[in-house]
Protein backbone atom coordinates (compact mmCIF):
# COMPACT_ATOMS: atom_id res chain seq x y z
CA UNK A 1 0.00 0.00 0.00
CA UNK A 2 1.08 3.38 -0.81
CA UNK A 3 1.56 6.16 2.14
CA UNK A 4 -1.25 8.08 -0.03
CA UNK A 5 -3.72 5.24 -0.37
CA UNK A 6 -3.27 4.90 3.45
CA UNK A 7 -3.57 8.76 4.11
CA UNK A 8 -6.90 8.55 2.02
CA UNK A 9 -7.93 5.48 4.00
CA UNK A 10 -7.63 6.76 7.73
CA UNK A 11 -10.93 6.13 9.35
CA UNK A 12 -13.06 4.75 6.81
CA UNK A 13 -12.41 1.04 8.47
CA UNK A 14 -11.17 -1.10 11.53
CA UNK A 15 -7.64 -0.37 11.69
CA UNK A 16 -4.83 -3.12 11.43
CA UNK A 17 -3.07 -4.54 14.31
CA UNK A 18 0.71 -3.66 12.74
CA UNK A 19 1.61 -1.25 10.16
CA UNK A 20 5.02 -1.17 8.77
CA UNK A 21 6.31 2.42 7.42
CA UNK A 22 9.01 1.91 4.72
CA UNK A 23 10.97 2.94 1.75
CA UNK A 24 9.44 1.84 -1.68
CA UNK A 25 11.64 0.42 -4.59
CA UNK A 26 10.32 0.68 -8.39
CA UNK A 27 10.88 -1.56 -10.74
CA UNK A 28 13.46 1.13 -12.46
CA UNK A 29 15.07 2.64 -9.85
CA UNK A 30 18.42 1.38 -8.32
CA UNK A 31 17.97 2.11 -4.48
CA UNK A 32 14.60 2.56 -2.78
CA UNK A 33 13.29 5.95 -2.13
CA UNK A 34 11.90 7.07 1.40
CA UNK A 35 10.30 10.06 2.54
CA UNK A 36 9.95 10.11 6.53
CA UNK A 37 7.81 13.06 6.64
CA UNK A 38 5.06 11.42 3.87
CA UNK A 39 5.51 8.37 7.05
CA UNK A 40 5.54 11.27 9.65
CA UNK A 41 2.78 12.48 8.87
CA UNK A 42 0.64 9.64 7.95
CA UNK A 43 1.52 8.67 11.42
CA UNK A 44 0.25 11.96 12.72
CA UNK A 45 -3.10 11.48 10.99
CA UNK A 46 -3.77 8.24 12.31
CA UNK A 47 -2.99 8.89 15.79
CA UNK A 48 -5.68 12.26 15.74
CA UNK A 49 -8.37 10.10 14.10
CA UNK A 50 -7.71 6.86 16.20
CA UNK A 51 -6.46 8.58 20.04
CA UNK A 52 -9.06 11.25 21.54
CA UNK A 53 -6.59 14.30 22.50
CA UNK A 54 -8.21 14.16 26.02
CA UNK A 55 -6.71 10.66 26.52
CA UNK A 56 -3.55 10.62 24.41
CA UNK A 57 -1.33 10.06 27.74
CA UNK A 58 -3.02 6.87 28.28
CA UNK A 59 -3.75 5.59 25.01
CA UNK A 60 -0.40 6.47 22.90
CA UNK A 61 2.91 5.81 23.37
CA UNK A 62 6.23 6.15 21.37
CA UNK A 63 9.68 4.46 21.37
CA UNK A 64 12.77 4.21 19.66
CA UNK A 65 13.78 1.07 18.48
CA UNK A 66 17.39 1.42 19.31
CA UNK A 67 16.64 2.39 22.85
CA UNK A 68 13.66 0.58 24.22
CA UNK A 69 13.64 -2.72 25.57
CA UNK A 70 11.07 -4.63 22.43
CA UNK A 71 9.50 -6.56 26.31
CA UNK A 72 8.59 -3.11 27.26
CA UNK A 73 7.09 -2.32 23.80
CA UNK A 74 5.28 -5.36 23.94
CA UNK A 75 3.87 -5.00 27.97
CA UNK A 76 2.70 -1.45 26.39
CA UNK A 77 1.15 -3.11 23.97
CA UNK A 78 -0.98 -6.08 25.70
CA UNK A 79 -1.74 -3.58 28.16
CA UNK A 80 -5.95 -3.15 28.49
CA UNK A 81 -6.55 0.09 27.37
CA UNK A 82 -8.02 2.72 30.08
CA UNK A 83 -11.21 4.58 28.36
CA UNK A 84 -10.18 3.93 24.84
CA UNK A 85 -11.15 1.12 22.17
CA UNK A 86 -6.90 0.88 21.56
CA UNK A 87 -3.78 1.68 22.11
CA UNK A 88 -1.61 2.99 19.85
CA UNK A 89 1.75 2.19 19.59
CA UNK A 90 4.42 4.17 17.54
CA UNK A 91 8.30 2.45 17.00
CA UNK A 92 10.72 4.52 15.47
CA UNK A 93 13.78 3.04 14.06
CA UNK A 94 12.52 0.21 13.71
CA UNK A 95 14.33 -1.39 11.03
CA UNK A 96 16.65 -2.23 13.82
CA UNK A 97 14.46 -5.32 14.23
CA UNK A 98 15.80 -6.10 10.71
CA UNK A 99 17.94 -8.35 12.90
CA UNK A 100 16.19 -10.79 14.56
CA UNK A 101 18.07 -11.08 18.03
CA UNK A 102 17.50 -7.46 18.12
CA UNK A 103 14.03 -7.85 18.21
CA UNK A 104 13.44 -9.80 20.67
CA UNK A 105 9.77 -11.06 21.89
CA UNK A 106 8.61 -8.05 19.66
CA UNK A 107 8.70 -10.66 16.74
CA UNK A 108 6.33 -13.29 18.17
CA UNK A 109 4.46 -10.37 19.11
CA UNK A 110 3.80 -9.36 15.61
CA UNK A 111 2.83 -12.83 14.68
CA UNK A 112 0.31 -12.53 17.22
CA UNK A 113 -1.16 -9.20 18.06
CA UNK A 114 -3.95 -8.55 20.48
CA UNK A 115 -7.03 -6.74 18.98
CA UNK A 116 -6.93 -4.12 21.34
CA UNK A 117 -3.56 -2.15 20.46
CA UNK A 118 -1.89 -1.18 16.96
CA UNK A 119 1.11 -1.38 16.65
CA UNK A 120 3.18 1.35 14.22
CA UNK A 121 6.49 0.20 13.09
CA UNK A 122 9.02 3.49 10.95
CA UNK A 123 11.83 1.94 9.22
CA UNK A 124 13.96 3.54 6.75
CA UNK A 125 15.38 0.67 5.36
CA UNK A 126 14.02 -2.62 5.03
CA UNK A 127 15.14 -6.48 4.05
CA UNK A 128 12.26 -8.27 2.19
CA UNK A 129 13.37 -11.52 3.66
CA UNK A 130 13.44 -11.05 7.07
CA UNK A 131 11.00 -12.85 9.64
CA UNK A 132 10.37 -9.08 10.83
CA UNK A 133 9.48 -7.71 7.50
CA UNK A 134 7.39 -10.72 6.35
CA UNK A 135 5.45 -11.19 9.72
CA UNK A 136 4.57 -7.47 9.01
CA UNK A 137 3.26 -8.17 5.70
CA UNK A 138 1.40 -11.52 6.46
CA UNK A 139 -0.43 -9.85 9.86
CA UNK A 140 -0.62 -6.36 9.06
CA UNK A 141 -0.42 -4.22 6.51
CA UNK A 142 3.29 -2.54 4.86
CA UNK A 143 2.84 1.41 3.56
CA UNK A 144 5.36 2.40 1.28
CA UNK A 145 6.44 5.96 2.12
CA UNK A 146 8.39 6.91 -1.49
CA UNK A 147 10.06 10.46 -2.20
CA UNK A 148 7.38 11.79 -4.27
CA UNK A 149 8.36 13.18 -7.88
CA UNK A 150 8.55 16.47 -8.60
CA UNK A 151 4.76 16.66 -10.39
CA UNK A 152 3.67 14.79 -7.11
CA UNK A 153 5.09 17.12 -5.24
CA UNK A 154 3.94 20.19 -7.14
CA UNK A 155 -0.08 18.67 -6.37
CA UNK A 156 1.23 18.09 -2.31
CA UNK A 157 1.67 21.92 -2.75
CA UNK A 158 -1.11 22.70 -4.13
CA UNK A 159 -3.48 20.50 -1.70
CA UNK A 160 -1.75 22.33 1.50
CA UNK A 161 -1.76 25.62 0.61
CA UNK A 162 -6.13 24.91 -0.50
CA UNK A 163 -6.07 23.14 2.89
CA UNK A 164 -4.73 26.65 4.51
CA UNK A 165 -7.63 28.56 2.40
CA UNK A 166 -5.28 30.35 0.08
CA UNK A 167 -5.00 29.82 -3.95
CA UNK A 168 -1.17 29.37 -5.51
CA UNK A 169 -0.17 30.68 -8.89
CA UNK A 170 1.19 27.84 -11.03
CA UNK A 171 4.61 29.41 -11.55
CA UNK A 172 4.66 29.91 -7.80
CA UNK A 173 4.44 26.46 -7.29
CA UNK A 174 6.96 25.58 -9.89
CA UNK A 175 9.48 28.37 -7.98
CA UNK A 176 8.96 26.44 -4.64
CA UNK A 177 9.59 22.99 -6.29
CA UNK A 178 12.77 24.56 -8.02
CA UNK A 179 13.97 26.32 -4.71
CA UNK A 180 13.47 23.16 -2.48
CA UNK A 181 13.62 19.98 -4.21
CA UNK A 182 11.44 17.08 -3.56
CA UNK A 183 12.14 16.53 0.00
CA UNK A 184 8.81 17.03 2.12
CA UNK A 185 10.36 18.16 4.86
CA UNK A 186 12.00 21.34 3.18
CA UNK A 187 8.89 21.59 0.96
CA UNK A 188 6.40 21.86 3.58
CA UNK A 189 9.02 24.41 5.99
CA UNK A 190 8.89 26.66 2.36
CA UNK A 191 4.85 26.54 2.73
CA UNK A 192 5.01 27.03 6.19
CA UNK A 193 6.73 30.44 5.82
CA UNK A 194 5.24 31.52 2.45
CA UNK A 195 1.49 31.00 5.14
CA UNK A 196 3.05 33.43 7.48
CA UNK A 197 4.51 35.71 4.97
CA UNK A 198 1.34 36.54 2.85
CA UNK A 199 -0.88 36.62 5.96
CA UNK A 200 -4.65 37.20 5.04
CA UNK A 201 -3.44 37.54 1.22
CA UNK A 202 -5.51 34.80 -0.31
CA UNK A 203 -3.10 33.68 -2.96
CA UNK A 204 0.30 33.10 -3.33
CA UNK A 205 2.36 34.62 -6.22
CA UNK A 206 5.72 34.09 -7.61
CA UNK A 207 7.39 36.91 -6.32
CA UNK A 208 6.33 36.04 -2.34
CA UNK A 209 7.97 33.16 -3.16
CA UNK A 210 11.00 34.86 -3.87
CA UNK A 211 10.89 36.83 -0.85
CA UNK A 212 9.75 34.42 1.55
CA UNK A 213 11.91 31.03 0.56
CA UNK A 214 15.27 32.66 1.01
CA UNK A 215 14.19 33.37 4.76
CA UNK A 216 15.94 29.97 5.62
CA UNK A 217 19.33 30.79 4.75
CA UNK A 218 18.77 34.37 6.05
CA UNK A 219 22.19 35.32 7.98
CA UNK A 220 20.03 35.77 11.19
CA UNK A 221 18.98 32.30 11.02
CA UNK A 222 22.37 31.08 10.14
CA UNK A 223 23.60 32.95 13.38
CA UNK A 224 20.99 31.72 15.76
CA UNK A 225 22.15 28.16 14.35
CA UNK A 226 26.38 28.76 15.13
CA UNK A 227 25.31 30.55 18.84
CA UNK A 228 23.16 27.07 19.43
CA UNK A 229 26.02 25.33 18.52
CA UNK A 230 28.51 26.96 20.06
CA UNK A 231 26.17 27.20 23.37
CA UNK A 232 26.56 30.98 23.40
CA UNK A 233 22.71 31.54 25.32
CA UNK A 234 23.46 35.30 24.70
CA UNK A 235 24.17 35.47 21.30
CA UNK A 236 21.24 32.61 20.40
CA UNK A 237 18.92 34.63 22.37
CA UNK A 238 20.16 37.93 20.18
CA UNK A 239 19.64 36.27 17.16
CA UNK A 240 16.29 35.48 17.94
CA UNK A 241 15.14 38.84 18.68
CA UNK A 242 16.56 39.99 15.86
CA UNK A 243 14.66 37.83 13.81
CA UNK A 244 11.63 38.76 15.78
CA UNK A 245 12.21 42.62 14.90
CA UNK A 246 12.29 41.92 11.29
CA UNK A 247 8.68 40.57 11.24
CA UNK A 248 8.88 36.50 11.71
CA UNK A 249 5.79 35.25 13.66
CA UNK A 250 6.10 32.94 16.41
CA UNK A 251 5.00 30.02 14.48
CA UNK A 252 7.49 30.70 11.42
CA UNK A 253 10.14 30.96 14.37
CA UNK A 254 8.89 27.54 15.23
CA UNK A 255 8.88 26.80 12.12
CA UNK A 256 12.42 27.36 11.43
CA UNK A 257 14.11 25.56 14.35
CA UNK A 258 12.15 22.85 13.60
CA UNK A 259 14.01 22.63 9.94
CA UNK A 260 17.21 23.19 11.81
CA UNK A 261 16.94 20.39 14.23
CA UNK A 262 15.50 18.08 11.29
CA UNK A 263 18.20 19.69 8.93
CA UNK A 264 21.27 18.86 11.93
CA UNK A 265 19.51 15.01 12.82
CA UNK A 266 19.90 14.54 8.96
CA UNK A 267 23.47 14.60 9.49
CA UNK A 268 23.85 12.79 12.43
CA UNK A 269 22.08 10.04 10.85
CA UNK A 270 24.29 9.95 7.77
CA UNK A 271 26.50 7.13 7.65
CA UNK A 272 29.12 7.06 5.47
CA UNK A 273 27.19 8.97 3.03
CA UNK A 274 25.88 12.50 2.26
CA UNK A 275 22.86 13.76 4.05
CA UNK A 276 20.09 14.49 1.84
CA UNK A 277 20.48 17.78 2.15
CA UNK A 278 21.78 20.79 -0.29
CA UNK A 279 25.69 20.78 0.59
CA UNK A 280 25.75 24.32 1.49
CA UNK A 281 22.68 23.47 4.85
CA UNK A 282 24.56 20.12 5.98
CA UNK A 283 27.44 22.33 6.27
CA UNK A 284 25.76 25.19 8.00
CA UNK A 285 24.33 22.85 10.48
CA UNK A 286 27.14 20.38 10.91
CA UNK A 287 27.86 21.93 14.12
CA UNK A 288 24.74 21.96 15.37
CA UNK A 289 24.45 17.99 14.67
CA UNK A 290 27.60 17.30 16.56
CA UNK A 291 27.02 19.24 19.51
CA UNK A 292 23.69 17.95 20.22
CA UNK A 293 24.41 14.65 18.89
CA UNK A 294 21.32 12.03 17.95
CA UNK A 295 20.25 11.59 21.69
CA UNK A 296 19.79 15.48 22.69
CA UNK A 297 18.50 16.15 18.81
CA UNK A 298 15.72 13.86 20.04
CA UNK A 299 15.13 15.20 23.17
CA UNK A 300 15.11 18.80 21.38
CA UNK A 301 12.48 17.79 18.90
CA UNK A 302 10.08 16.97 21.94
CA UNK A 303 11.59 20.14 23.64
CA UNK A 304 9.93 22.14 20.30
CA UNK A 305 6.62 19.94 20.64
CA UNK A 306 6.35 20.91 23.87
CA UNK A 307 7.00 24.43 23.21
CA UNK A 308 4.80 24.85 20.14
CA UNK A 309 1.79 22.41 22.74
CA UNK A 310 2.43 25.69 25.03
CA UNK A 311 2.29 28.75 22.43
CA UNK A 312 -0.85 27.36 21.21
CA UNK A 313 -2.81 26.08 24.07
CA UNK A 314 -2.06 27.70 27.25
CA UNK A 315 -1.86 31.81 27.62
CA UNK A 316 2.17 31.49 27.69
CA UNK A 317 3.97 34.84 26.02
CA UNK A 318 4.84 32.96 23.15
CA UNK A 319 8.18 35.05 22.75
CA UNK A 320 8.86 34.33 25.90
CA UNK A 321 8.29 30.53 25.52
CA UNK A 322 10.64 30.66 21.95
CA UNK A 323 13.50 32.35 24.46
CA UNK A 324 13.31 29.63 26.93
CA UNK A 325 13.24 27.08 23.89
CA UNK A 326 16.54 28.52 22.75
CA UNK A 327 18.41 29.15 25.65
CA UNK A 328 17.63 25.61 26.55
CA UNK A 329 18.86 24.47 23.15
CA UNK A 330 21.61 26.39 23.52
CA UNK A 331 22.64 25.32 26.98
CA UNK A 332 26.02 23.48 26.84
CA UNK A 333 26.05 19.88 27.00
CA UNK A 334 27.17 18.08 30.26
CA UNK A 335 29.29 15.80 29.53
CA UNK A 336 30.75 13.01 31.80
CA UNK A 337 34.17 12.90 33.10
CA UNK A 338 35.95 9.93 34.27
CA UNK A 339 36.82 9.90 37.58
Amino acid sequence: MDVREFLRGIGSAAPAFVYLFCPSKSPRAKEPSFDPFLAEEAIDRFVQTHIDPAIKDLAYAAYYADEADPAEIVLEAQSVPFLAERRVILVRNAERYLVETAAGPLLDYIEAPVDTAVLLLLASRVDKRTRFYKLCEKVGQIVECPQLTEREVAQWVREKVASLGKTIEPVAVQAIVSRTGTHLSDVSNAVALLSNFVGNQPAIREEDVRAACADVAEEEVWALTDAIAGSDMGAALSALRRLIELGKAEDELMGIINWLLRSAYAVAVADQQEPKLSPFVAKKVTPLAGKLGLKKLRDAFSLCNETHYMMRSTGVNASLALELLVVKLAAPIQRRHPS
